[in-house]
């Protein structure tokens, strides 16, 4: 199982899983963000490597959903053109999404009970990342006891829960080679915050100047669109 947002890192995330032979039943989230470029994205990047399948969970996280409090699924401002130079900022910047990665994580886990699928992957990362709290290796360490502890699964014996987060003491530098070396096609994913109305990125949002960093360290050319030059 493989949580799949069709930006860089969950790329190459099912890069990696395929790669380590496992046949990947990929996962998206339409969950009231406020675009769908990254869905869009998603669906290519399944395309292209080889997904068993890919499914759509639709859960609304935002203010009219009853949730809410996050820019990236309210009316409220993305940050732009902030210092990429501190990898962990010393407050959670609006750009999080409350509890996301544990609401995924979770129907995730439902999902591979249901298919007898014990390997869960994702791509949170814990070097060059925006601040968020759960993509520290204690979430994952701390969901991973909890998947073993709450499934029929694993307390009848027949398999034990691993959470894989292969990306989570990675440079974007080294996530970039290392999905350019498994043939990921950057140019399918999607990545940015605040995007144009056809899609092009605005290069100064915390995803994208996190991106464009990546790639100038990785000394390789990023392929999607940018609304300013770069």
């Amino acid at each position: 199982m493989v949580l799949l947002s069709g930006g860089l890192d969950s790329a190459t995330t099912l890069a990696i899983a395929r790669d380590r032979g496992f046949a990947c039943h990929a996962l998206s989230f339409d969950y009231g963000q406020r675009h769908r470029f990254e869905l869009a994205a998603a669906k290519r990047v399944t395309e292209a490597l080889g997904a068993v399948e890919h499914r759509v969970v639709r859960i609304d996280l935002s203010a009219a959903g009853g949730f809410g409090h996050s820019a990236l699924t309210d009316d409220q401002p993305v940050p732009k053109d902030q210092s990429t130079t501190e990898n962990r900022p010393s407050t959670i910047p609006p750009t999080y999404v409350p509890a996301r990665n544990t609401i995924f994580l979770s129907i995730a886990l439902g999902y591979a009970e249901v298919l007898g699928a014990f390997d869960l992957f994702l791509g949170v990362n814990a070097v060059d990342y925006s601040g968020y709290p759960d993509c520290r290796p204690a979430f994952i360490e701390a969901f991973e006891r909890l998947a073993n502890l709450a499934t029929a699964a694993a307390v009848e014996g027949r398999g034990r829960f691993t959470i894989h987060a292969p990306l989570i003491d990675m440079t974007k530098g080294q996530i970039i080679r290392t999905g350019l070396a498994l043939g990921v096609d950057y140019g399918l994913t999607h990545s940015c915050y605040a995007p144009s109305s056809d899609g092009t990125a605005c290069g100064r949002c915390d995803a994208c100047r996190l991106r464009l960093k990546g790639f100038a360290e990785a000394g390789a050319a990023d392929p999607v669109r940018y609304r300013e030059p770069v």
